[in-house]
């Protein structure tokens, strides 16, 4: 980890400290992710399990797979199941899933590509490893990011994105100490691939050991952290987190986050997943795989599945 990067930051476009008066953001909440399983068995852990959702808005859930190391026939995924009413985002680190739905969407993801599935008015899908992996087992790290679909869009046309990690943009802070890989939104007027239809901004970023970042950050937008490995601290208060905590932070123009000098042998930097994004403010009704905003909207996209309106699984 990770799978994008450059040897020499320096070359890379730099994103400049904000500077004057700005509001820099305070931490509001540091939580541990519980651990879990999910689809066939591979393990996760639940970033945002005991978050107030309207810190998280627009987001709803994010699962840390992996990082697992797995032997000879053990990769797992999740069989054929059904979403509506959001997207489901998957950035992948280290080893190579496939998808499949039954909206003709697909493709092969691997070392630092993103998969931006649409479900909106709802489709069926699957994920899984290759054969060839299943066969020599293999290293297993990535994301899942759930982002909902305002009422307007819910039932909009199922999309598929296949970003591929040479497309994500890469930046560096103004003394080179961070690489930050925008995959989506924009960092100091520079925009990642990733379409969305609620706006949002993800990022994942690489700290050297004691290297500060200072980053500006739309004002309406919300802001969470989320280690993915190592060690460091979150705001100007220096509050700190690890792998496998999830940072809140409150109102403000700007946000800042720091690496400790020291990190852990297995990784040698502090890696983060940076995310915001503009909360939606409408009534928010989540059950398994469908989002929806009423109880009884959630009841039609059950029944509708039950039904096959939301497609069948291909038979090739």
């Amino acid at each position: 980890m990770p799978a994008v990067t450059v040897e020499n930051p320096l070359t890379l476009p730099r994103v400049p400290a904000p500077a004057g008066d700005v509001a820099r953001r305070p931490v509001l909440y540091v939580g541990t992710a519980p651990g879990g399983f999910e689809g066939e068995g591979f393990p996760v852990r639940r970033a945002f399990a005991g978050i107030d959702y309207r810190y998280l808005d627009p987001f709803i859930m994010m699962d840390q797979m992996g990082e697992v190391e797995y032997a000879p026939g053990e990769p797992k995924g999740t069989p054929w199941h059904p979403h509506r009413g959001f997207e489901t985002v998957t950035y992948l680190i280290d080893g190579t899933f496939v998808h499949r739905d039954s909206h003709g969407g697909g493709g092969t993801i691997s070392d630092g590509d993103t998969q931006w599935m649409t479900a909106g008015s709802g489709l069926l899908h699957i994920e899984a490893p290759p054969e060839s992996l299943v066969v020599s087992g293999g290293l297993f790290h990535g994301l899942q990011l759930w982002v909902n679909l305002p009422k307007k869009d819910k039932m909009m046309p199922p999309r598929y994105q296949d970003i591929g990690g040479g497309k994500v943009t890469l930046l560096t802070s103004a003394d080179g100490g961070a690489v930050i890989r925008v995959i989506a939104g924009e960092i100091g007027g520079h925009r990642g691939p990733g379409i969305t239809h609620t706006p949002i901004t993800m990022t994942h970023i690489s700290l050297s050991p004691g290297a500060e970042l200072s980053l500006p950050w739309r004002p309406d937008f919300n802001a969470l952290a989320y280690g993915l490995a190592g060690r460091g601290t979150a705001g100007v208060e220096g509050r700190p987190f690890r792998t496998g905590q999830t940072v809140v932070f409150g109102d403000g123009d700007a946000l800042t986050l720091r690496a400790d000098a020291s990190q852990e042998s297995r990784s040698p930097n502090f890696e983060v997943v940076l995310l915001g994004g503009q909360p939606i403010r409408e009534p928010m009704r989540h059950y398994g795989p469908f989002v929806m905003n009423t109880h009884a909207e959630l009841a039609q996209a059950f029944e509708d599945f039950r039904a096959g309106r939301l497609g069948t699984v291909p038979t090739a």
